[in-house]
């Protein structure tokens, strides 16, 4: 990616930080924020209660001192400084510093907000990964959203980043999904604890009229062929795409488990006890140690997890994020001692766990099972709210937290749908530039002195938070902040669009007016992308 484009907020941050060196060594990098109240400024800064214990003044004094300072390199772009309560700096910006910063936004489009970490890393995002054995539940879909956001908005910060689906297509669940199909293709019940569905016997009738398959290993083997071919178009059409889709099944076959467990042997890690074969995770955080390979001979689920993450570091990535279920908590630990195990520093190894999530329809909850068969599927949930809604109400709270998805609201087309809310004020905003284009300000003049109204600098104001907010929610690896940010910015635009007259204002003020327009047009298409969701020009 180039280099970021100008952000108007981060160089009113650097005068502040030039200003407090001029103190001397020591003090903590200043925060530049929104007042609670607009009376009190466009921006404050903490800067001088952070010097006062270096220089040892009082925050006041050394606030009096800054805001000379700030407001001299500032120069003709500030109103004023003023010291606040205990001591913070209050700027207050000119007009023409905010319809500058507006027209910045615009000049900088798709770019603006992106490449704003400081060390960019390889990281690697796997998630979804749900066992080849049925159609992609509601819940996976959470992931789906999840880990596709989390991707896109780490690409768009500045890092390098790789997705990645695991199929878990060896092991026990695999062979009795293969006892399941070949007991639905000769009509009698399912072992116990198979799966039921009818996706089940859909398969069976498919791949009997294939020919061919005729044993449960056979039929284990082509029916997970069909079930990844039918995951990866749901995951399609949910516009989540991978660059990567691994095999547990390769692993086995070429050894690589193997391989695993014979470097873990190598740094004094591995022992054998009542004829298994252990690795000794308690020196590396974990509550007990762990078997590899059973006295049979067979591994364990966590061998082959270590030969596939051991895979992805040899390829390269130095970070890896694995977005799990809630029912693998219990599993990180033992996870990273393994990544510990196999010498990888403390920050190459992270897991984000996701909560379920529930539909609502009237207060009733659909119940999910992938092997009794009465789940929700993915594709049902975008036949019935669409791919925009699906996408958008799956990451509109915190991963970490449980989810209901309220049906009725997803299907509305009106201000209480959030994501209605949102792409409306995207496609307000083109027909504005449509409507302006038949009436067009040809007059070159620029806006009149005083006509930046409130709801237009709350407007700017709010849009020059993105930067920021890309930074802070792919730092806490939290996509639905960005969600969270475009709403609070369609309000914005809502109240600016009441307030303020656009096409047809008095010459030099239409546009001025539209540059805001085109400043707030990018920021949501932007938001949108990041969600992958599509910002319509006309609703």
């Amino acid at each position: 990616m180039s280099a970021a484009p100008t952000d108007p907020v981060s160089s009113l941050r650097r005068v502040i930080t030039d200003a407090v060196a001029e103190l001397g060594d020591g003090v903590a990098e200043p925060g530049l924020e929104r007042p609670p109240r607009a009376e009190l400024g466009d921006y404050s800064s903490n800067a001088a209660m952070l010097a006062a214990p270096v220089v040892r003044r009082a925050p006041r004094d050394v606030a009096s001192d800054l805001a000379e300072s700030v407001a001299a390199r500032i120069g003709a772009d500030v109103d004023s400084v003023e010291v606040a309560g205990p001591g913070f700096l209050n700027l207050h910006m000119t007009e023409a510093w905010m319809r500058a910063a507006a027209a910045e936004v615009v000049a900088a489009g798709g770019r603006f907000g992106s490449g704003v970490v400081d060390e960019p890393r390889k990281i690697l995002v796997e998630f979804v990964s749900a066992n080849p054995t049925g159609p992609i539940t509601v819940a996976s879909g959470r992931h789906a959203a999840y880990g596709d956001s989390l991707a896109r908005l780490l690409a768009f910060a500045g890092h390098e980043v790789g997705r990645e689906y695991y199929i878990n297509d060896a092991g026990g669940q695999i062979r009795l999904f293969g006892e399941s199909i070949a007991a639905r293709i000769e009509g009698r019940g399912v072992p116990e604890g198979g799966y039921e569905g009818d996706y089940v016997a859909e398969l069976g009738e498919r791949i009997a009229a294939e020919g061919g398959a005729v044993d449960a290993e056979a039929l284990a083997q082509r029916g997970v062929e069909l079930m990844v071919d039918s995951i990866r178009a749901t995951l399609e059409r949910a516009r989540v795409s991978f660059d990567r889709w691994s095999s547990e099944r390769d692993l086995h076959e070429s050894g690589a488990i193997d391989e695993a467990v014979e470097a873990l042997r190598e740094r004094g890690l591995v022992y054998e006890s009542e004829d298994a074969i252990w690795l000794r995770t308690t020196d590396l955080g974990d509550d007990k140690d762990r078997v590899l390979v059973k006295a049979d001979g067979e591994p364990t689920y966590f061998a082959p997890d270590i030969a596939y993450h051991r895979d992805k570091l040899q390829r390269g990535w130095d970070l890896l994020i694995d977005v799990w279920g809630a029912d693998h908590h219990g599993y990180v630990a033992r996870m990273a001692a393994a990544m510990a195990a196999l010498g990888e520093p403390e920050g190459s190894f992270e897991v984000e766990i996701m909560q379920l999530v529930n539909l609502l329809e009237g207060g009733e909850r659909a119940r999910m099972s992938k092997r009794r068969g009465d789940f929700a599927t993915l594709d049902d949930l975008i036949d019935d709210i669409g791919v925009d809604a699906t996408r958008f109400f799956l990451v509109q709270r915190s991963h970490e937290t449980p989810l209901d998805i309220d049906l009725e609201l997803a299907r509305k087309q009106s201000a209480d749908n959030p994501v209605y809310y949102v792409q409306y004020a995207h496609a307000r905003i083109c027909s504005l530039f449509r409507a302006a284009a038949e009436d067009p300000d040809e007059s070159g003049e620029p806006a009149p002195a005083g006509s930046l109204e409130p709801a237009e600098r709350r407007l700017i104001t709010t849009l020059l938070e993105y930067p920021g907010q890309v930074a802070h929610a792919a730092r806490v690896r939290e996509p639905h902040a960005i969600g969270g940010y475009a709403r609070d910015v369609a309000s914005d635009f809502h109240a600016f669009y009441r307030d303020c007259r656009v096409v047809g204002a008095e010459p030099g003020l239409q546009a001025a007016r539209l540059e805001v327009c085109g400043a707030a047009r990018v920021v949501i298409a932007s938001c949108l992308e990041l969600l992958g969701i599509e910002a319509p020009e006309e609703m």
